[in-house]
């Protein structure tokens, strides 16, 4: 089971990898020679270069960043803005924090391949970290959702996302 969920992960990071680079993204090298200097970029500053909140955002689950832009119009209250603020926060703290894991991840299994010294043992342990950081991530991005979705009233989700419309 933990080699086929490793196997799903390094097969959807290659594909996102192959689709999401542009001829700019492979002009210009990465410190990293096997991630793009788009995806080094978007790990090291904490973006969600990965759409990991699609499944709460499709479901209109709100996001903590979208309620604080439109405070004013949703009229939340100091204690609302005060917990989304933390939440926005820590998020991206946390976004910085697995971003920065999965580069040094990415440059250690490089580092071996380069070599020739990688071993099985290896490419078991730093393939599985990489899925652990890539599911930790998601996990603290998309819990982001459901604490915002429980600080806000359902008449402001309505209107949330009435304004994410508009």
């Amino acid at each position: 089971m933990l080699k086929l969920l490793s196997a799903v992960t390094l097969i959807t990071f290659i594909s996102l990898s192959a689709n999401a680079q542009t001829p700019d993204s492979t002009l210009k090298p990465s410190p990293v020679k096997t991630l793009s200097d788009v995806q080094y970029n978007a790990l090291i500053k904490g973006e969600d270069f990965y759409n990991m909140s699609l499944v709460a955002d499709v479901n209109k689950y709100p996001s903590a960043e979208q309620a604080l832009k439109y405070k004013k119009e949703l009229d939340l209250s100091p204690s609302q803005v005060t917990a989304l603020t933390g939440i926005t926060t820590e998020l991206k703290r946390k976004k910085i924090e697995m971003g920065n894991f999965m580069v040094t991840n990415e440059t250690k299994l490089d580092a071996l391949f380069r070599a020739k010294k990688i071993s099985e043992s290896d490419l078991i342990y730093y393939t599985n970290r990489y899925g652990l950081y890539m599911g930790e991530l998601r996990n603290a991005i998309l819990k982001t959702y459901v604490a915002a979705y429980n600080l806000l009233s359902p008449g402001q989700i309505a209107k949330l996302n009435k304004l994410k419309k508009s």
